[in-house]
């Protein structure tokens, strides 16, 4: 209908006391008896009172003439085709053909966005709000409504995935100017949508449904908890849907604007968040009678999830998926009865990893591993009691003992002969050197073993300038132990909690969890993932760039690249050439073919030319991995789990530095804080990597770092040193701020095999 001849507000409540509330013409009797018993009854009778007095007695309307008590036994109005075909509408009186429309009609509505805030204004000038309770008043009174105010074409075919066909502009207009607008007109809008998620559906939705579930979602009364259970009764709707409908609904969310997206994983955050722990319990039904609320939340908030998912780059960090409430309660418990009840229908939080923190992951994941260190250690004491030998305390460790001149081999040679131990604490003995592991001779052969690998003289791992990474090297070899190894370093170092200062593209760690459990049949590939050029980019980003350029080159490529589907590459100072599918050599690059070709180069790249070498690597991780618990990581989580966080905060760090031989109120003290917080990024990391090892902060913050500051009995001529196994800085008692500052920096700058102990 045209909004510049509609019927006032007192007409349109007079017309719909009249008839009975019709939202389409199958199930209309059912509809009635439900809902609107007396208004249907009412209108059978007058109904009933015109036949009788027309006298026709032969009427088909004779049917409709059961007491109200029996509506429910009522035949469909809408009649079957074949008795159609015999009634004559002209022969029904005015009411009948009310009732039996063959469509809906859809209205129309010509408001713009300017006509609207006019509207608003003088509202707020006259305090005369009739024309804009009007408009909200029949927006919201349908999704027929919804539609035809915010689609941008009413007669416009069915929107695709890429395009919802919502006036998004006039749609965040008229959702800002909500909430500025008297509480009369709220309660208004909320009863509408109560009445448009009360309606009976029957039958798929229409994308006009789906259409307004998308527009409703960004409802911003929603953020209040008054509002609560309407909104929970909406998300129910929204994750029952369809998969096709599901479908939809991410390809439009990721299409909207990154506030607008923000707002609604935010509104549905605080919502589980409200539901978890409510301030006011009285103000919500009995959790036993609500708990559909957080799985409906958090199903549709997966909707949103796998919409961030889909964009390049993300709309928002997947940390701003995480919910912090979910540290107060017992994962460890939601994780086990995961992994119990696995393939039953019920809820769990960790099938919904993308909501649990990283803090929160990296608890199960410790709580996983102690529980199999506890069980291996338990099954080797069984065993030595049932062949009747004494039990000796190493038996629950595993012992790794290395000489220092032959570290890698020797490892090497420890780990391969006590694969079965992995799963042990780990306990690491130097040869001839007296000493407890306590935790320092640990992280000291993590730090030596790792400088050693990764050295360019082992040529196991390329290091690329420009990406300040290390690759795998594509050398063919008959053996890959060294690269198990370099696995099962980081898997132990994750199973004990140890940050390694590694330096992996993100593209590994993907592939590290390609697949994330561990299949026993070596005849499954591992490691292989779906690559682009944006993972190349991150590797070596020189070369991308000149395949990014072949790309969108504009000439003829074939003519001016002669190039084919083959690529060469040096071993041992041997150019040898590789094609990238059957006969490559012979299949020249082309403008119609170039972009396979990009995807083959880099698949070659990053998958197939390395694929021993990385399935050594995924092996040896695994080995000492293997749980279940991976399955809650992302790539991006597996790093910061082995590697540390990037984000440094050194007020966290001071305020959680022990002092040994000093207090915090020292003058040497007060000179180095002011010194370190005035640093720049680079030197703040720089300080760090010298006292710890790594430039990271360990998942836990800078309060699970254990960083501390010891009085350094020496000459202030002196250097600061550092004992990273321990995290601790010895500084000598410098005289002045600048005399301290000179020589920190001098230190940390040139700490590469100096001043490290």
């Amino acid at each position: 209908m045209n909004e510049g001849h509609l019927p006032s507000p007192s007409e349109e409540e007079k017309e719909r006391e009249k008839l009975p509330s019709i939202q389409s013409t199958e199930g209309v009797a059912e509809r009635g008896a439900r809902g609107q018993v007396s208004t249907f009854s009412s209108f059978i009778s007058s109904i009933n009172q015109k036949k009788e007095a027309a006298g026709n007695r032969n009427s088909p309307t004779q049917i409709l003439i059961p007491n109200s008590k029996h509506v429910r036994e009522l035949p469909p109005i809408c009649i079957e085709g074949k008795q159609k075909q015999h009634i004559s509408t002209d022969l029904l009186p005015p009411e009948m053909k009310a009732l039996i429309p063959s469509e809906p009609t859809v209205p129309i509505h010509t408001k713009t966005v300017r006509e609207f805030q006019e509207d608003i204004d003088k509202a707020r000038s006259s305090g005369d709000w009739k024309a804009v309770h009007y408009f909200y008043l029949t927006t919201f009174d349908s999704f027929l409504e919804l539609n035809a105010t915010f689609k941008r074409d009413v007669n416009s075919p069915v929107s695709s995935t890429e395009d919802c066909g919502v006036n998004t502009t006039f749609l965040n207009v008229v959702y800002d100017a909500l909430l500025q607008i008297p509480q009369d007109i709220q309660k208004s809008v909320l009863k509408g949508i109560i009445n448009s998620l009360l309606q009976e559906w029957k039958g798929s939705r229409t994308k006009d449904d789906l259409r307004a579930y998308f527009i409703l979602s960004q409802n911003p009364q929603f953020n209040s908890t008054s509002t609560y259970i309407i909104y929970a009764h909406f998300l129910r709707q929204t994750a029952s849907l369809a998969e096709a409908d599901h479908h939809f609904l991410i390809h439009w969310f990721k299409k909207m604007f990154h506030r607008r997206f923000k707002q609604l994983v935010d509104r549905l955050l605080q919502f589980i968040s409200i539901c978890l722990f409510p301030s006011k319990p009285e103000e919500f039904p009995p959790m036993s009678k609500c708990t559909w609320w957080i799985t409906s939340a958090i199903k549709v908030l997966a909707l949103l999830n796998a919409a961030n998912n889909l964009t390049n780059p993300p709309l928002i960090p997947y940390t701003d998926f995480y919910n912090s409430t979910l540290d107060f309660i017992d994962l460890l418990e939601d994780y086990q009865t995961w992994q119990y009840y696995v393939n039953s229908h019920r809820f769990f939080f960790c099938q919904y990893p993308f909501i649990i923190p990283i803090a929160a992951k990296k608890v199960i994941i410790q709580k996983d591993s102690e529980q199999q260190m506890i069980s291996i250690a338990r099954q080797s004491l069984v065993d030595k009691v049932t062949r009747r030998k004494r039990p000796d305390m190493d038996i629950l460790f595993l012992n790794i003992k290395v000489r220092r001149m032959h570290l890698v081999s020797d490892s090497l040679d420890e780990l391969r002969r006590k694969r079965a131990d992995l799963k042990k604490k780990l306990k690491v003995t130097f040869v001839g050197e007296a000493g407890l592991d306590m935790g320092g001779l640990t992280k000291e052969w993590f730090l030596l073993l790792v400088r050693q690998i990764f050295h360019t003289d082992c040529g196991m791992f390329s290091y690329h300038n420009d990406s300040r990474c290390y690759w795998f090297n594509s050398f063919k070899s008959d053996n890959y132990a060294e690269f198990r190894l370099v696995g099962t370093l980081m898997g132990l170092a994750l199973y004990n909690s140890i940050t390694l200062d590694i330096r992996f593209p993100p593209c590994c760690y993907k592939k590290l969890l390609s697949p994330p459990i561990f299949s026993c049949d070596r005849n499954t590939p591992v490691g292989i993932t779906t690559v682009t050029l944006d993972d190349l980019y991150q590797i070596m980003p020189e070369l991308a760039h000149g395949l990014s350029e072949l790309l969108s080159y504009e000439g003829n490529v074939e003519e001016d690249f002669y190039s084919s589907f083959q690529v060469f590459q040096e071993e041992f100072g041997v150019i040898k050439s590789y094609n990238l599918k059957p006969n490559g050599d012979k299949i020249p690059v082309t403008n119609q073919n170039r972009k396979e070709y990009i995807q083959l180069y880099v698949d070659f790249l990053l998958n197939k030319s390395i694929y021993k070498q990385f399935a050594a690597f995924y092996y040896g991780f695994h080995s000492v991995c293997a749980s279940n618990a991976l399955m809650l990581l992302r790539p991006e989580e597996v790093e910061i789990l082995v590697c540390g966080s990037p984000e440094l905060d050194m007020h966290a760090l001071q305020k959680n530095t022990q002092y040994d031989g000093f207090v915090k109120t020292d003058p040497t003290i007060r000179y180095f804080w002011d010194v370190v917080l005035g640093y720049s990024l680079d030197l703040k990391k720089k300080l760090l990597h010298f006292v710890t090892g790594s430039d990271r902060v360990p998942v836990g913050g800078m309060a699970d770092l254990n960083f501390k500051i010891s009085k350094h009995e020496t000459s202030t001529n002196w250097l600061p040193v550092a004992h990273t196994c321990f995290n601790q800085l010895c500084l000598p008692t410098y005289k002045s701020k600048k005399e301290l500052k000179q020589k920190l920096t001098i230190a940390i700058s040139n700490a590469e095999g100096f001043g490290i102990e």
